[in-house]
């Protein structure tokens, strides 16, 4: 069954571009969820050019469903994780000065780095989810860490996607099957709009 974790960081750079607290990050969580979505996703980055770490601590308060915190396992991050706990963490492999996320983990390379941070999440509690691009090789890696999930980064699906739905969906496909038999569970994200993400979520 598909869930729909739906990420507010525009609310918040909105928010912050114009300065006080209008719109209202909290009320319109609130409001999402009262919609009916099955969790609330953040990405705190290091300069909090949108979520900011005050954000997470409010948010631990309001949010109701699933509560999702991306972010690279920096010691920052992973005090915030300490201290927040959420349901779930997202270990994404940014940089600091990158725009949005855009690569997967090479899990092959940083397999013992997230291994060790996948368990340490784990005792806190925390389901853990690796970030990656559709590449078998790299899924089977990341079953190694210990993760309980990876999410499929669909960039590329959505650039593909209105030139021919079928090619864009085919590796991801083919990636989520893998993931399955390594038995892990899955996310997907990135550019997934109301243009493609019904035909995303019925494959």
């Amino acid at each position: 069954m598909t869930k729909l974790s739906v990420n507010i960081n525009k609310i918040a750079t909105l928010r912050n571009a114009r300065g006080g607290n209008v719109p209202d990050l909290l009320k319109l969580t609130s409001y999402i969820e009262e919609a009916g979505v099955e969790g609330i996703t953040v990405h705190p980055r290091p300069d909090e050019r949108h979520i900011k770490y005050s954000d997470v601590f409010a948010l631990k308060n309001v949010v109701k469903a699933e509560f999702n915190i991306e972010g690279y396992p920096s010691p920052t991050f992973l005090k915030l994780i300490e201290e927040v706990r959420p349901d779930q963490v997202t270990l994404v492999p940014d940089p600091p000065d990158v725009l949005t996320s855009n690569a997967g983990w090479n899990t092959h390379r940083f397999k013992a780095f997230l291994t060790d941070v996948t368990q340490h999440l784990k005792s806190l509690g925390c389901r853990v989810s690796l970030f990656i691009d559709p590449d078998p090789q790299m899924i089977e890696f990341a079953s190694e860490t210990g993760t309980n999930r990876v999410e499929l980064y669909t960039e590329a699906y959505a650039s593909v996607y209105t030139l021919d739905p079928h090619k864009a969906i085919t590796p991801y496909l083919e990636a989520a099957n893998v993931a399955i038999g390594c038995g892990l569970q899955l996310n997907a994200g990135h550019d997934l709009n109301l243009a493609n993400l019904a035909f995303f979520a019925r494959m």
